[in-house]
């Protein structure tokens, strides 16, 4: 079970990753952004390659995002200018042609060329080789502990906040009060799953396991860029990218160069995306074309979309809820009698079924603002 939550954690948050630079794409900016899994697949690819040319993981990982970056920018060069409609289209073919290429041409893997076709194997992963002594073993439940306190604290806060400002605004109590019930349900089940992770994740560091390294590190990327885009989407510059997303014609109007704002927005998104692409690559262990199908893109997609679009803590919590969702319905071949193909076809039906329900109920998200949609505007 241990070794099992492990597991979740890690594809949680590579995930929540994902979502977070779509989120900042579309959520924040309105950039509709089809073909995201392309950064992910040139992080992913890039990681791997020059890990083994030699080159030092964290320094890979860095590199991976920003030839990720660099995508973006080449997308937003050849498309920010015209209309959304093309931006999506864009985006869709980018996201298969880079999955073509890896597929069908020869890669530097090592110090031979090899066919794409037979992915990248025996690369190496980050603490997989470590030998921790009592003292460092100490030391990463430590950083755990540090990590779980910080996420404590932050929902304390998160719930605290709503509760001051319901005070301050009586004439919105019944609206404010619903919020307030809202925010400390996703709070103490957030709160439930923090301790889960952090014991499972103790335990695991403590009789050291490699994954359990690898969660500590994806679960503190995470938290780091968690931290700073909620500090830039507070900012001016978020600001900005939530006037673009409303009606670019007014800060242009004030003199802003809206083009320059989604280009950097496109880029950061990407970056973002690409480091989740080197921790997919480290939790698989081997790397193939397939495991960047379009389908992905459209994972992050359901995430952004059920924890609600511009809102950073809602795309983790629909992180959390997807692979609830996605390992919880593993084993309905119990309950129903169908083969795997028919099984895999009605679990997309019925996260399909929920999303409609989603979108008459609340379509703006569990915790996404109803004023801020992007879509069907």
């Amino acid at each position: 079970m241990v070794e099992y939550l492990i597991f979740l954690t890690i594809s949680t948050s590579i995930f929540a990753l994902f979502g977070l630079g779509l989120n900042l794409q579309w959520g924040f900016t309105g950039l509709i952004n089809f073909g995201h899994v392309a950064f992910m697949t040139l992080g992913a690819y890039t990681t791997v390659l020059l890990t083994l040319k030699g080159v030092p993981l964290l320094l890979s990982a860095i590199i991976g995002a920003v030839v990720a970056a660099l995508l973006g920018l080449a997308i937003g060069f050849s498309t920010l200018r015209l209309r959304e409609d093309y931006l999506a289209i864009v985006t869709i073919g980018v996201g298969e042609l880079i999955r073509l290429v890896v597929n069908n041409q020869d890669l530097p893997v090592g110090n031979e060329w090899r066919s794409g076709a037979f992915g990248v194997q025996s690369y190496p992963i980050p603490l997989a080789t470590l030998v921790p002594n009592i003292f460092i073993k100490l030391l990463l439940i430590g950083v755990l502990t540090l990590l779980a306190g910080i996420t404590f604290f932050s929902l304390w806060r998160w719930i605290r906040v709503n509760e001051v400002s319901n005070v301050a605004n009586l004439h919105k109590k019944v609206s404010g009060k619903q919020e307030f019930i809202s925010r400390l349900v996703v709070g103490v089940f957030l709160a439930v799953l923090t301790v889960a992770v952090y014991i499972s994740g103790a335990i695991a560091l403590y009789n050291y396991n490699p994954t359990a390294g690898l969660m500590l590190m994806s679960l503190i990327v995470l938290a780091f860029v968690f931290w700073r885009l909620e500090i830039l989407v507070r900012s001016p510059w978020g600001r900005i990218l939530k006037a673009i997303r409303e009606d670019e014609e007014i800060p242009k109007a004030l003199g802003k160069n809206v083009f320059w704002y989604k280009l950097q927005s496109l880029m950061l998104g990407g970056a973002i995306a690409g480091i989740a692409g080197a921790f997919i690559a480290w939790q698989l262990s081997a790397i193939y074309p397939n495991n960047f199908e379009p389908q992905e893109t459209f994972n992050a997609w359901i995430i952004v979309i059920l924890g609600g679009s511009g809102n950073n803590l809602g795309t983790v919590l629909g992180a959390i809820i997807y692979f609830i969702y996605y390992e919880g319905t593993r084993n309905l071949d119990k309950i129903i009698p169908l083969d795997s193909d028919r099984l895999s076809a009605l679990r997309i039906m019925i996260i399909g079924l929920i999303l409609m329900v989603l979108m008459i109920w609340r379509p703006q998200g569990i915790l996404g603002k109803k004023e801020e949609l992007t879509l069907g505007k």
